[in-house]
């Protein structure tokens, strides 16, 4: 995000932004930051946050019903509200919130769970070797739409999980212009050998300009367990 958006002086809209991880280094970039959830106990923890992080509000709000005037942000950031959407029609209309709510030519970055997540983690962690996650996993990759019904723990909650190619056609269908969508971690998100290496600043720097060199490659972007679509509201 810090690519795109200048340093200091937004109006950024933090949508389901849970309890304020990205509101509180927005507005210590000197942004002034409104986030909206809908679990009160998100709400309640990002209020104790917002109460010594100048810049940032935070209000209790439906992704899909924002109660902010139109084109009032500068920017918005929508990482959270795909994944627990499971309804094609309720997502577009968090998207559509969201290009209301931000001004013509304003920036919004969208995040979505790869449709090959539970596969990778599960192979990663070992749970695929589970019957039960097996079973989770086919209907992952056939639909899309995630059911962990035994609650098992690190299994992820109801969800939606996106092919990159759909996160791109949602948000075009939501009237957003589409610049780029990312992968977050690529390939590294799934070695834990690079654990080691992350408390290290020259080790880090490789893997994250690794990672970055390949973050847009088609054939690549499944692989990260999270994607992020970069748009813009039309002017």
């Amino acid at each position: 995000m810090r690519r795109h958006l200048p340093t200091g002086g937004l109006r950024v809209l933090d949508i389901g932004g849970a309890t304020g991880a990205h509101s509180a280094w927005l507005a210590a970039d000197g942004h002034q930051v409104t986030l909206f959830d809908i679990v009160p106990e998100h709400v309640a923890a990002a209020r104790q946050l917002a109460d010594k992080t100048p810049g940032m509000t935070v209000a209790l709000a439906d992704a899909r019903r924002l109660p902010v005037p139109d084109g009032s942000f500068d920017a918005a950031l929508l990482l959270g509200p795909l994944y627990h959407l499971t309804d094609r029609d309720e997502r577009l209309a968090a998207l559509r919130e969201a290009g209301r709510a931000v001004r013509p030519g304003g920036w919004i970055f969208v995040a979505a769970i790869s449709r090959f997540a539970s596969l990778f983690d599960g192979l990663a962690r070992g749970f695929l070797f589970d019957p039960e996650f097996q079973r989770i996993v086919s209907v992952d990759l056939a639909s899309g739409q995630h059911r962990n019904d035994g609650d098992h723990p690190h299994w992820f909650t109801t969800g939606y999980f996106h092919h990159p190619g759909e996160l791109r056609q949602e948000c075009l269908d939501a009237g957003l212009d589409l610049l780029d969508v990312v992968g977050v971690e690529g390939l590294a998100g799934w070695l834990p050998q690079l654990t080691e290496r992350w408390s290290h600043p020259a080790d880090l720097d490789v893997v994250l300009r690794f990672t970055r060199a390949v973050e847009n490659e088609p054939s690549l972007l499944g692989l990260s367990s999270h994607l992020i679509a970069i748009t813009r509201t039309p002017t």
